[in-house]
């Protein structure tokens, strides 16, 4: 493989490693949103060693429906409206492990957080405050403390990987709105790409979610399943069209005497949408971009809406 093509790994490497979501499971949600955690290259990790940075933002927008009851905070509510505009500066390190089967990295995310959230009723936990609350904050450090991939050959590939969310972000049990989820979340997770002939690719990203509880509000979140695909093909010269998407399913029930009366409140949902990407130069610096929209076409108990989101990735070699 030659070393540009090393170098253009090397720039995806990085977007593999980033998450992108936002808001709590007690709120309806959970971490990840839907189509949005997998990226181009996600089963790669190439041999070429140095520091790579990622800046990504994405915009989601969502309702929960006023016959649903959700949990937010300590706020028992009649249907939700969601708005979250998440935004991550992420750096990755590709070890020096050589041109072998495997090759490995780590990374470390620091997100900022828009959000706003209205309720259409609220029990009484909250007296005398709004049923609409927003703001910017910090929202909780995402590590990925290793990357192991492997190469099946110069065409399929496969990563695993444990990302970790710690709870360092703004949090307060009283507000609607909240950056930080209040939890530690650890998601095993394996992702596979494979190479098309044609320059395209198809690449898919797999994970389990688990919450620790969250003990300002006596609510544990249950496990959540999600997967995650794109598929692109070359339209001109450094650009790439495709189709991604993303089933989340949550496994488990929620616990805690919230969770209990709203009888476990499992949530789903399946979303779809284009993907475009650009890799190239800005000057003489190697970039990569990408840009998606994810619209769901199905959810229960968590927020149905839209995502949109973009990244721009430069490496430090």
């Amino acid at each position: 493989m030659s070393d540009s093509r090393f170098l253009r790994r090397s720039i995806w490497a990085a977007i593999m490693l980033m998450p992108l979501g936002a808001a709590a499971t007690e709120g309806g949600m959970g971490r990840p949103i839907t189509g949005q955690q997998v990226n181009s290259n996600a089963g790669i990790v190439p041999p070429t060693p140095g520091l790579v940075l990622s800046l990504a933002s994405i915009y989601f927008e969502g309702d929960i429906e006023s016959s649903r009851p959700v949990s937010v905070g300590r706020v028992l509510s009649a249907g939700m409206e969601a708005t979250a505009i998440y935004n991550i500066a992420n750096l990755t390190y590709i070890w020096d492990t050589g041109p072998g089967r495997w090759n490995f990295a780590s990374g470390i995310g620091i997100p900022v957080q828009y959000t706003k959230v209205e309720v259409s009723a609220s029990s009484n936990l909250r007296p005398g405050l709004s049923n609409t609350d927003s703001g910017t904050q910090f929202a909780d450090v995402w590590i990925n403390p290793i990357v192991a991939s492997y190469h099946f050959s110069e065409t399929e590939h496969m990563a695993l990987s444990l990302p970790i969310y710690a709870p360092t972000g703004a949090y307060n049990p009283d507000r609607l709105a909240n950056a930080g989820q209040n939890t530690w979340t650890f998601s095993p997770t394996i992702a596979f790409t494979k190479m098309m002939k044609d320059g395209g690719e198809f690449s898919t990203l797999a994970a389990i979610d688990f919450y620790t509880r969250n003990d300002d509000t006596d609510y544990k979140n249950g496990a959540v399943f999600r997967i995650d695909a794109m598929w692109t093909t070359p339209i001109a010269p450094q650009w790439k069209l495709g189709v991604v998407g993303g089933w989340i399913e949550q496994l488990q029930d929620d616990s805690g005497p919230t969770a209990d009366k709203l009888n476990g409140f499992k949530g789903r949902s399946v979303g779809l949408g284009p993907i475009v990407t650009w890799g190239g130069k800005i000057g003489n610096q190697a970039a990569a971009f990408s840009a998606r929209w994810v619209h769901d076409v199905d959810a229960k108990n968590r927020p149905k809406g839209n995502g949109v989101a973009v990244s721009l990735t430069l490496p430090f070699l």
